[in-house]
């Protein structure tokens, strides 16, 4: 009697068919700290100067993100113990 040949299925693939490639680079987001200074029309030179978006840090300083730069030169303290 003659033994019968067994291919395995060539439908069904193992392993991972993503191993060895890169990720891809996703971009990121824009914060609402930037939102804020899209909608008020401003740069990174009038920034310091605009007295709306002062107001805004101001209000958000513990919940959005803002450049140390401008925290600093404005004096506006952030507290740590609330970014948890």
């Amino acid at each position: 009697m003659a033994k019968s040949i067994v291919l395995p299925s060539l439908g069904r693939k193992r392993g991972n068919p993503n191993w060895g490639k890169l990720i891809p680079h996703i971009p990121a987001a824009a914060t609402e700290f930037d939102k804020q200074v899209r909608r008020l029309g401003l740069t990174k030179e009038t920034c310091a100067s605009s007295t709306d978006l002062r107001d805004w840090c101001e209000r958000h300083r513990n919940q959005c993100y803002i450049p140390e730069w401008l925290l600093g030169l404005w004096g506006i303290e952030v507290d740590a113990l609330s970014l948890r």
